[in-house]
């Protein structure tokens, strides 16, 4: 997992942003998984060259896996499958779109959080509310 607390500016955005890694490092269809000041993020770089960010906490297993996730679609949206369980979320909206007929952990919300993703100047910046 990549620790990250380099906070930048991206010009085209409104807030600040962590840089994350740079774009060319991800490898299509895969995920990554990094440390964003104490919050654990999953980064997917799509076939489409679209880049994801979701929490990296598995609302139905409690284990940071997400990042190890199964990419797909579900019609025309993006979808990031656990590799626990196999509950199906939308990257767009981390709404969990199949739930295998199991709940989630006590306490946790079966929606995943969905971050803000900006790729400028080749590099890849996410935004995580909070982190300083």
């Amino acid at each position: 997992m990549t620790t990250v607390s380099q906070r930048a500016a991206v010009p085209t955005a409104s807030t600040d942003r962590t840089a994350v890694c740079a774009y060319d490092r991800l490898t299509a269809d895969l995920g990554v998984a990094a440390l964003i000041d104490g919050v654990q993020v999953a980064i997917f770089r799509l076939a489409d060259g679209t880049v994801h960010a979701v929490q990296n906490l598995d609302p139905f297993s409690g284990a940071h896996v997400m990042s190890r996730g199964i990419t797909g679609t579900r019609g025309d949206e993006p979808t990031i499958a656990s590799p626990l369980y196999k509950q199906v979320f939308s990257l767009l909206s981390g709404e969990c779109l199949v739930t295998m007929d199991k709940a989630p952990r006590e306490g946790l919300d079966p929606r995943l959080t969905v971050f803000a993703v900006t790729v400028h100047d080749g590099l890849v910046y996410v935004d995580v509310p909070g982190a300083m």
